[in-house]
């Protein structure tokens, strides 16, 4: 079994968010990065089982510079048998999506992993288009995977519920809560991490197709409004009068 995991780079959700040149920038200064989360308690988690229990290998791939290779280093301490970094700054994700295609339809993977989305664009869309430019089957938002041979048994999240659906041979997905539970590196992990391959392959022509015009922060939180839970009139007349919600 020879599984690929998608991962990037995100933002700590305790960070200050500012930008720079404009508002046109992320500012990164200063901001400690982590594993998308999606990425890493899910899809990387539920491979590294699967490969445990069937025998092969665990590759995440990444699209990102050099100050990505932290984050790549604990998915391997976690136990991913080695790394791919493309080495390409992301800007959005169908340029993400099409540089992981085309390094991946070569390499003969079975599935390929991806979290449900990330935690700083919550877009959603890098694994759905990363299955559209290899013409292969996708299933998202899976929260049970079990694999038997060739075919894969899946559960997936539905609008009012889930569906139950079987995959046979390769296929794409995106993986939510309840797949697998997140792992902590041990320290033989994180001294085993610091020698195992981290590729850096150079980037293919992708064309990008979109541009930041403006980034903007959301309006500052107003006062809380606390209404004495013996007043339920009192809430109500707030609801409809101050926040226009009924």
């Amino acid at each position: 079994m020879k599984l690929l995991v998608c991962i990037s780079k995100a933002p700590d959700t305790t960070s200050r968010i500012a930008f720079t040149d404009g508002d046109k920038h992320f500012d990164e200064s200063g901001v400690q990065f982590i594993v998308n989360p999606y990425d890493e308690w899910y899809a990387l988690v539920r491979a590294i089982e699967l490969v445990e229990q069937n025998g092969g290998s665990v590759t995440t791939i990444t699209v990102g510079d050099a100050t990505c290779d932290p984050i790549i280093r604990k998915a391997l301490a976690i136990g991913a048998t080695d790394a791919v970094r493309i080495d390409a700054v992301p800007t959005d994700s169908s340029q993400v999506a099409r540089l992981l295609a085309n390094y991946a339809k070569d390499q003969g993977y079975d599935i390929i992993l991806g979290g449900k989305e990330t935690i700083d664009n919550n877009s959603s869309a890098v694994p759905a288009m990363i299955a559209e430019c290899l013409d292969l089957p996708y299933v998202a938002l899976v929260t049970k995977l079990e694999m038997s041979g060739d075919e894969a048994t899946l559960t997936a999240e539905t609008t009012g519920g889930t569906n139950n659906l079987t995959v046979k041979g390769t296929f794409v997905m995106s993986a939510a809560k309840g797949i697998a539970e997140q792992r902590i590196p041990n320290m033989r992990g994180i001294m085993s991490a610091r020698t195992k391959p981290l590729q850096v392959v150079e980037a293919s022509a992708v064309e990008i197709s979109t541009q930041v015009d403006v980034f903007k922060l959301p309006p500052p939180k107003g006062d809380c409004v606390i209404v004495d839970a013996d007043n339920p009139a009192e809430l109500v007349r707030f609801l409809r009068e101050e926040s226009k919600i009924i």
